[in-house]
Formats: C-alpha cells, sequence, structure tokens
C-alpha cells in the first residue's frame, strides 16, 4: 500500500541535540528536478549574469546560516535554532526555485550545499549509515564533485522518475480526500497516529533498512504501518492479512514468509518489511514507476489495478476514470496512507508533536524464568507513562507467547533502556512477586456437568443481549460505536450504513446497524 511523494528520497535525521528530527523534502524535490532538467548551461547575457551570482550569494548566505542555526542547537537554544533552520530552508528552497527557471544556473551548486548541510547536521542524503553523522568528511565537501549526492546519481534520478507523478506538498494544498484525510489523523485518530509513532521508533531498527536498501522513503513505510496496523506486529484483520504491514497468505508465501517452527513470519518486523519493499518495486516496475497506483494494487489488489491501468498507461490514480472504478475502502486509503507520511515529515505544521522516543535496541538474559506479561509488570510505565511496555516487549519478540514463562538464559529483545530497568526492578524485590502472583492466576473450572452444557462465553463477548442497533449519540464517532461493540472491520460496519471514507460523518440520532459486531 503505497502512494506518491514528492521528488527526492526522504531524510530523517537524529536529535542527540533536541534539534528537530526532519529536514523538508520540499527542497529536495526542487533539487532533485533542477539536476535532471538542466543538462546543459546555454550562453549568458550580462543581466543573466547578474541575476546567477544573486542567486549563488543568496546561495551562500543560506548556507552560512544553516550552519549558525546548528551551532544554536549544539547550544541547547532550540526555539532560536528552530526558526534559523527553517528560514535557511526557505531560502535554498526559494533559491532552487530561482534557479530552475533561470537559463544557465548550475544546479549542481544546490545539490552539493544541500548536501553539505545535510552531513553537518548528523547524517547523509541518502540516509546510509556509513557516513551518517561524520563531519569530517562534511568539512572536505567543498566541490559538487565530491557531493554524496551526485555520486548516488543513478538512485536519486530513480527517485525522481518514481515521485514526479505527483508532488506530496501540491495535492496536500489542493486534494480533498488528502486533506480530509489529514483531519482525520489530526483529530479522531490522532492517537492511533501517535501510538503508531511510538511503536514504530521501537521497531526502526529492524524495518527501515530494509526500506532504504530498496530505496524507498521511510515516510512511506511510516504510512503504511500507522494505516495498516497502528504499529501492532500481531495485527490480524478479518480477512485474514496479518503483521504490521498486512500480508494476505498467498502474498506472503510469495515473497518468502512462511511458517517456519509454528511461527509465521509476517509477524516478523524485519521480513515483513523486506517482503513489503520487494513487493512494491515488483509493482513499481510492473505499473510504469506509477507509486500512487501501487499503493492502491497493495490495498486493493495488483489484478483489478493492473487492468485499469492497462486502459490508460498515462493515468494517475486521481483520474476519475480510475479512483471511481476502484472500491471505497481504497480510495480511503490511499490518502490515508499519503496524510500519514506528510504527518511523519512535518507534524509540526499541523501542531503535531510526536513525543521523543530512544529507540536504539538492547537485550536482556533473564536470570530467573519469566513471561513477557511478568516483564511488562515488573517493568511498569514506560517513560512518558502513556501505554506500559506490553506492546513493545511483544513487538520486539514476535515468536514469543506472551504468556508463556521463558526459561532463565533466554534472551529478550527490548529498548535499550530498559535493560537498567531490568536489573533493578525484575529480578528480585516487591515486583517481581507481584508479576509472579498475577502470572500464577487460575481461572475456576466448571464441573464436569456443566462443561459441555454451558461453555465459557468469549471473552470478547459481553453477558447480557445487548442491541442490534445504536443511537448515535452527540460526540460519538464511528471508531468510537467500533471499539465499543467490538467490531472487528470498522469498514464493513461502516459500509452496512452507507456510511463514507474518509470522515464517516455520523449526526445524534443516527441508528446504526450493528450486524457486522460481536456486541450484539
Amino acid at each position: 500500500m503505497l502512494l506518491a511523494f514528492p521528488p527526492g528520497p526522504f531524510v530523517t535525521m537524529s536529535s542527540a541535540s533536541g534539534f528537530p528530527q526532519r529536514l523538508s523534502v520540499v527542497l529536495t524535490s526542487a533539487l532533485l528536478s533542477l539536476l535532471v532538467a538542466c543538462s546543459t548551461t546555454p550562453m549568458r547575457s550580462d543581466s543573466q549574469d547578474a541575476a546567477l551570482n544573486a542567486i549563488y550569494a543568496g546561495l551562500a548566505r543560506a548556507s552560512h546560516d544553516y550552519e549558525q542555526a546548528l551551532q544554536l542547537a549544539r547550544r541547547g537554544d532550540n526555539a532560536r535554532s528552530q526558526q534559523a533552520l527553517e528560514t535557511a530552508l526557505d531560502a535554498l528552497r526559494t533559491g532552487s526555485a530561482q534557479c530552475l527557471n533561470t537559463r544557465g544556473c548550475d544546479p549542481q551548486r544546490f545539490l552539493s550545499a544541500y548536501d553539505h548541510a545535510l552531513r553537518l547536521k548528523d547524517g547523509s542524503f541518502l540516509g546510509t549509515e556509513d557516513d551518517a553523522g561524520d563531519e569530517s568528511i562534511a568539512a572536505e565537501q567543498g566541490t559538487a564533485a565530491e557531493s554524496g549526492v551526485l555520486t548516488a546519481l543513478p538512485q536519486a534520478q530513480r527517485t525522481v522518475a518514481l515521485l514526479q507523478d505527483h508532488k506530496l506538498s501540491e495535492l496536500v494544498a489542493t486534494n480533498g480526500p488528502v486533506k480530509a484525510a489529514l483531519q482525520l489523523w489530526l483529530t479522531q485518530m490522532r492517537p492511533n497516529l501517535i501510538r503508531a509513532w511510538v511503536d514504530y521508533q521501537y521497531l526502526r531498527f529492524e524495518m527501515w533498512p530494509e526500506y532504504r536498501q530498496a530505496g524507498l522513503p521511510e515516510a512511506i513505510l511510516f504510512g503504511l504501518i500507522a494505516k495498516e496496523s497502528g504499529g501492532r506486529v500481531h495485527a490480524v484483520s478479518g480477512s485474514g492479512a496479518a503483521g504490521p504491514l498486512q500480508f494476505m497468505s498467498g502474498t506472503a508465501m510469495r515473497f518468502g514468509l512462511g511458517t517456519v517452527d509454528g511461527f509465521d513470519q509476517r509477524f516478523d518486523p524485519a521480513l515483513a518489511a523486506r517482503a513489503s519493499a520487494e513487493y512494491l518495486n515488483e509493482q513499481l516496475a510492473q505499473l510504469n514507476d506509477n507509486l500512487a497506483l501501487v499503493l492502491a494494487a497493495y490495498n486493493g489488489g495488483e489484478g483489478r489495478v493492473g487492468r485499469l491501468a492497462a486502459t490508460n498507461p498515462n493515468a494517475s490514480f486521481w483520474d476519475p476514470d480510475i479512483y471511481f472504478a476502484l472500491p471505497a475502502e481504497t480510495r480511503e486509503y490511499v490518502p490515508m496512507v499519503l496524510a500519514a507520511a506528510w504527518l511523519f515529515l512535518h507534524p509540526h505544521r499541523y501542531n503535531l508533536h510526536f513525543p521523543e522516543v530512544d529507540g536504539q535496541p538492547g537485550h536482556i538474559i533473564l536470570t530467573r524464568p519469566a513471561s513477557l506479561n511478568e516483564l511488562a509488570v515488573c517493568l511498569g510505565d514506560d517513560e512518558g507513562a502513556r501505554y506500559g511496555w506490553f506492546r513493545t516487549l511483544r513487538n520486539l519478540n514476535p515468536q514469543l507467547d506472551p504468556a508463556q514463562v521463558q526459561p532463565m538464559g533466554a534472551r529478550i529483545t527490548l529498548p535499550h533502556i530498559l535493560e537498567n530497568a531490568y536489573a533493578q526492578s525484575c529480578t528480585d524485590g516487591r515486583w517481581v512477586a507481584l508479576a509472579e502472583d498475577l502470572q500464577s492466576a487460575q481461572m475456576p473450572v466448571p464441573p464436569p456437568g456443566l462443561a459441555a452444557d454451558a461453555p465459557a462465553p468469549s471473552p470478547r463477548r459481553r453477558a447480557g443481549a445487548a442491541p442490534r442497533a445504536y443511537t448515535v449519540r452527540r460526540g460519538d464517532t464511528l471508531y468510537s460505536v467500533a471499539r465499543r461493540f467490538d467490531c472487528d472491520d470498522i469498514h464493513v460496519l461502516a459500509r452496512h450504513n452507507h456510511l463514507h471514507p474518509p470522515g464517516y460523518d455520523l449526526r445524534p440520532g443516527q441508528k446504526l446497524e450493528l450486524a457486522s459486531c460481536l456486541r450484539r
């Protein structure tokens, strides 16, 4: 499930100094477009020379201002550094646009300057680990010939080709479904988005390298996770799709995800990310590098999308003949992934503040037998007291049954910040005793005569006969109703009640049919 993005790879920077994590990709888009579009340098007049000199002088000023912004961040003045950084990046973006429209302008100067700026921060343009944070390299990057962007030109050109169908910034400004999806993420789905962000930060070390190696943007990976599973590695849909990236079993087998020693590899984050990247690149090859249609294929089926694309090879996802020929779920899905990816890149533009998460992985060797349930109890709250550690432990150890006690000496993966917490709270003491006591709880066993006649109700069903319909009250959303009545598939609930994505608008007094829900 993947969508079209602005031409240029997405770069996520670390934030050891508290500096903002993401640099704008808008300039990247313009710079890469310059690189492809401006391959010759025609003869220039004196007026053109003056215009070029002004553009290059602006580039020099912006580069200097960017370095000053970094110095402010390193001194801890984050507020001023943020403002200075945005001003410098705006100037670079404006200059790149002017260069694009000025004959004779050398785009390599902007590429080199931007690559140099990214390396000065603490990463490389393409996000490779080999040169990330190497400021000694950055200090020597004075010419375009030395630029990491230019040495990686084939990959940069491929990214331009992939993403030129839709510039994300323009879509966000003008596209109704995308704007509606942004509103949904920022309102009803805001807690889901933030939780997906937190979960992804702990999974990032396993999943992002697979997308990076495949030349795919990290923002897309996050958008898929947020929409598909919300960051739950063990998510299973009503249709049988499973894992953080929701593979159906047939597609999973095609990309090497099987069952090994009883473990469904769709639940393995790294393997799922690798299979997802392979699928996307396969479909890009078949759909003429139209990333929007590939996203639609990920959700709606490659056969259906392939047939639609074959009728008009130059059509985009948004063309009415394509858009309205796809299921409502797919028409909702594509802008939702797109919007989540955009918010991943630009949260502060939308008054959205993702929490700081130290996702560095670690591990422990159990000094006494314990289940993941027991570890979650004795580790207590996470550092922000938001969610606790149970889901993180499950996500990082997907092959383990959380209720199964693991033997002493077993290796458990967890965030490295919990290594000391385990030693302090989970090897002995009151929290260990509490965790063991809860682990040993026994459920009542019915007498033999009642076991067959009165089977225990499903834990998801409530006792009592709830109504088969629900009257909407003020403040209700379709998502809150779905949670209240244990509805596995919100799309089925919406379809039965003739509600349309992405907003699924309800009105007080409206009757909702609950035939697709467990609690009825």
